[in-house]
């Protein structure tokens, strides 16, 4: 998210200049060049959802110990004062990707303004954790002096940070993989667009509640899609897919291996020094269309800087004096305020503006997304599925829909399938296939997922003469979430037919809808999300089951259609 407003005195920080090789032959970068446009400061608090994410992590503050830093030799750091009585300590709390440059500044003694002197303690350690300790009634656990690797943490720490004392340093986030892909996706001689970089599976993205980066993609996917439901699938399908990849430092090694199938990294230019200290090899930087946005590291006094003014004042003057001077910044790997890096010849590239709006409601919204999913999968096997669709038909459509949905979705998920037409099985219209079970749950040698992603292969081999026994069906799975019904996920029933219920001997839709409203229960909400394939799917009916349940109905005649709409399955939350 970077720091969403200069200040008014502050130079325009910049970016690395689109295919320029640095001159050290680090990685080449690709990608057109904008002008530069920093983007808008968050000022909301965080949602409970976050709030909440923040404070489970609370207890791993005790593994992490306050390190006092100590005198060094380097020109870069502000003189030792070694004969200095040290009066005061100050607790600093930075995150760990830019601890090195944080403890070069920081060492030795620190003069204070009235005499004596004062000491850093530094602490590295994730925002998430720095968060939840400011929000902890333990004021000595508390940082006096943040720096987080973004400006957005402030705002969702609120009252608890006191004052912005300006940048430290800034990196650009970028896109990193071997020539081999770049070359094979054209992107070496037209750089894509975020979305397009980032639609799919092979991209290796953070964790985005863990730290900026991941968010700051999420984002600039957002913002390069501009409002509405496809920009939303899209950060859905990043989000849900995010646990399942590679992580982005495995992906920088595989790219600068020269791997043909090196995963796409979604990495800071500081990453990328760092991963290619001993050479790029065959990995490529590629900036996208829209440009690069900028992460940048604030310094934050916290109310529990407060107290020991000139201890804290005086650690904040080493900090912005060196933001200001910028030899140490850039030895660190890190750009400066003026956007110059450790190879003063490679210049910045174009800056993304992101929207603030879109910054405000990431977090809360991803939190809600990687709360696991309970998913019933039920689909019409009746003989009109085998009607021509997408290339296909409607049978071969919902199989390869639901194959590809399966790639995105995380091992935290539970799934079962089902299928139904009229008198499946006796004078029943369904049948179980494979019954609910997290994905990494392993049978006869094999995990759920698989197993799953073989009976979607075998959907079309198992349509099945007769009607559609829509109306019990639905109701069976409802009934059947509900019983299964786990208060730690999202409960939902996706639902994939292609006609109109024509069983004589099942209840009428009326009963249908009377009896699911009067068997809602509060506490154990399961919703229906309706997906009709083709033209003779009814979607008014459908739009009335989901409409008693919470759910969604959508209507789907391609498979990256129907594809998307069952990541809405997973990103529509009651």
């Amino acid at each position: 998210m970077g720091r969403h407003a200069p200040r008014p005195d502050a130079p325009r920080p910049e970016t690395p200049r689109p295919g320029a090789a640095r001159p050290d032959a680090g990685p080449p970068a690709t990608g057109g060049h904008r002008a530069a446009a920093r983007h808008g400061r968050r000022t909301t608090r965080p949602g409970p959802a976050a709030v909440g994410i923040a404070a489970a992590t609370v207890l791993a503050l005790a593994a992490a110990a306050w390190v006092v830093t100590r005198p060094r030799d380097d020109a870069a750091a502000a003189p030792a004062a070694s004969s200095c009585r040290v009066d005061d300590t100050v607790r600093v709390s930075v995150v760990p990707e830019a601890g090195a440059l944080v403890r070069r500044v920081l060492s030795g003694p620190i003069p204070l303004e009235g005499g004596g002197c004062t000491v850093a303690e530094v602490r590295t350690q994730e925002p998430l954790q720095t968060l939840a300790a400011l929000s902890g009634g333990d004021v000595a656990a508390q940082p006096q002096v943040w720096v987080p690797d973004d400006a957005s943490w402030g705002a969702r720490a609120g009252a608890a940070v006191a004052s912005d004392a300006g940048v430290l340093g800034q990196t650009s986030l970028v896109l990193a993989t071997s020539r081999a892909v770049a070359d094979a996706r054209g992107w070496t001689a037209t750089p894509p667009t975020w979305a397009q970089a980032l639609d799919g599976p092979g991209v290796a993205l953070a964790d985005p509640l863990a730290g900026a980066a991941g968010l700051v993609a999420l984002a600039a996917v957002q913002t390069a899609l501009g409002p509405g439901d496809a920009a939303d699938t899209a950060v859905a399908r990043l989000v849900l897919g995010a646990g399942g990849g590679a992580s982005p430092g495995a992906a920088l090694a595989d790219a600068v291996a020269g791997s043909t199938t090196a995963p796409v990294a979604v990495v800071t230019e500081r990453e990328v020094a760092a991963a290619t200290a001993d050479g790029a090899g065959d990995l490529v930087v590629v900036v996208p269309a829209e440009g690069a946005p900028v992460l940048e590291l604030p310094v934050l006094r916290t109310v529990a800087g407060t107290d020991d003014a000139a201890a804290v004042d005086a650690v904040l003057g080493r900090l912005t004096d060196a933001a200001r001077e910028g030899r140490a910044v850039r030895a660190e790997g890190w750009r400066d305020a003026d956007g110059r890096g450790p190879d003063d010849d490679a210049g910045p590239p174009a800056v993304l503006q992101l929207d603030a709006a879109t910054l405000d409601a990431l977090p809360d919204r991803v939190a809600s997304l990687v709360t696991p999913s309970r998913l019933l999968t039920v689909v019409d096997v009746s003989t009109s599925m085998d009607a021509p669709a997408g290339g296909g038909t409607r049978a071969t459509l919902a199989r390869d829909a639901l194959t590809s949905a399966l790639s995105v979705l995380p091992d935290r998920t539970t799934g079962g399938l089902w299928v139904f037409a009229a008198r499946l099985e006796g004078d029943r219209d369904w049948a179980e296939v494979l019954p609910m079970r997290p994905f990494g749950t392993v049978v006869d040698g094999r995990d759920q997922r698989d197993l799953l992603a073989e009976e979607f292969a075998s959907l079309p081999d198992r349509l099945s003469a007769g009607g559609t026994g829509l109306y019990d069906t639905v109701l069976a799975a409802v009934r059947s979430a509900r019983e299964g019904f786990d208060p730690a996920t999202v409960n939902t029933v996706v639902l994939l037919t292609d006609g109109t219920d024509d069983d004589p001997t099942g209840p009428s839709e009326a009963e249908l809808l009377a009896t699911l409203a009067a068997e809602a229960d509060p506490a154990r909400p399961v919703q229906v999300v309706a997906v009709g394939l083709g033209p003779d799917a009814d979607l008014s009916v459908l739009e009335r089951i989901v409409g008693v349940t919470g759910g969604a109905a959508y209507s789907a005649q391609e498979a990256d259609d129907l594809r998307d709409v069952l990541v809405e399955a997973v990103r529509s939350r009651p």
